[in-house]
């Protein structure tokens, strides 16, 4: 995660004017449920849109298991997404071998450090695709 609690409280109390830019880059918030508990999960990621679809990065900062949201995600797809005060229903994918080379630059131009977290692990850092429903 980013700065955690106080990034979402600040993010949802100022509809993303606190928040949304971040180091240089730009920050979403995941809502989606744990796939043990069932309760809803909120996550600051940094996030490119890439046509009508938005991309996230399940890096860890390189460890080398996934985050738990991306666990999340595969349990159940079904999540939402607020960009600044926007908020919307979306579904997520694991990019395809053909989809990930031309997103994972799209995210490395966002965040230079996730081609470093590849090199940190043996496990391959997945770019998620987040649909509208």
């Amino acid at each position: 995660m980013l700065f955690g609690a106080e990034h979402v409280r600040k993010y949802l109390e100022t509809d993303g004017q606190e928040g949304h830019e971040w180091q240089g880059t730009t920050a979403a918030l995941l809502t989606n449920r744990g796939r043990r508990s069932g309760k809803p999960h909120i996550t600051p990621l940094i996030y490119q849109p890439y046509g009508d679809k938005y991309l996230v990065v399940a890096s860890k900062g390189g460890s080398p298991t996934p985050p738990e949201w991306y666990l999340n995600l595969q349990a159940n797809p079904d999540a939402e997404l607020q960009i600044l005060g926007e908020r919307f229903k979306v579904r997520a994918h694991t990019a395809t071998p053909d989809e990930k080379p031309d997103m994972w630059r799209v995210m490395t131009a966002a965040w230079p450090a996730y081609d470093e977290y590849q090199t940190k692990t043996d496990r391959e850092i997945p770019v998620v695709v987040l649909e509208r429903v």
